[in-house]
């Protein structure tokens, strides 16, 4: 494809740009990205039919709701879809004029170093946000609004699953321009997204752990005074001690990874 073509299909549809070099998880981005994009139009439908009922003295609070659901969901799914497409805004002043092997490094970069973390520690607040939701079965503060709220919040929380996905699956696509992507690379390249996950594996298995292991009278907000959530002090500096053992263990994990990719990096 001509890059005048490539320019004409990024009108229309930028799924499409690259789509050789695209792996299993690329596709499925673009494809829900694809299905998502149709709730603009319900979404302009609902806000001509709002203002339409509101200046006519008719208005509708679930129609109010019903908008952020649509903008919030295909927004979030967007995100992840320019991630897959490289359509997002980006400053290009010097950018351009690098080489493609540094244009694919500061790419890297900023997915797995920058963007990755971000997007996890979305993950997580959200996660909480969206347990508290439904064990609450939030509801609208409208009597006529649009309930089952937690669905919602349920589904922000999915996004930023599929932002990951999309995040990591373009990383992986493009270390495989600078070397054999095995997956010990892959870890040790995205050093800081690797440590984040596997620092929230084993902060949650402590936490459960603990949980499981004191007594019914310790509030949940109260296990992380246990000794094991404390911290290590270093001068003035307090380093948690679940920050130590995710730093020894994802070098152990990738350590672990690398004697068993050894076949593979022929």
């Amino acid at each position: 494809m001509s890059e005048q073509q490539e320019t004409v299909v990024a009108l229309y549809d930028p799924g499409e740009i690259g789509r050789k070099e695209h792996n299993r998880a690329d596709r499925f981005v673009v494809g829900v990205g694809n299905v998502v994009a149709w709730l603009f139009p319900i979404l302009m439908v609902a806000i001509c039919a709002q203002v339409v009922l509101r200046s006519s003295g008719h208005n509708q609070a679930w129609l109010d709701d019903l908008q952020w659901w649509l903008y919030g969901i295909a927004v979030l799914t967007g995100v992840a879809y320019a991630v897959t497409t490289n359509s997002h805004v980006r400053v290009d002043i010097l950018f351009d004029n690098y080489s493609k092997a540094r244009q694919t490094r500061i790419d890297i970069f900023g997915l797995v170093w920058l963007f990755l973390p971000f997007v996890i520690l979305c993950w997580d607040m959200t996660l909480h946000y969206a347990i508290s939701s439904v064990s609450a079965w939030e509801r609208s503060d409208s009597p006529n609004g649009l309930h089952n709220l937690w669905i919602l919040k349920v589904l922000m929380n999915l996004c930023f699953v599929l932002m990951a996905a999309a995040a990591w699956a373009a990383y992986v696509r493009m270390l495989g321009r600078l070397t054999r992507p095995v997956r010990w690379k892959r870890l040790l390249y995205a050093f800081p997204s690797t440590m984040y996950a596997v620092n929230l594996v084993i902060y949650y298995a402590l936490w459960w752990f603990t949980r499981m292991t004191v007594s019914e009278e310790v509030a949940d907000r109260a296990i992380v005074k246990e000794p094991i959530f404390g911290a290590w002090e270093l001068g003035s500096q307090e380093i948690p001690y679940t920050i130590l053992i995710t730093f020894v263990a994802t070098l152990a994990l990738i350590g672990l990874v690398r004697l068993m990719d050894r076949g593979e990096e022929v």
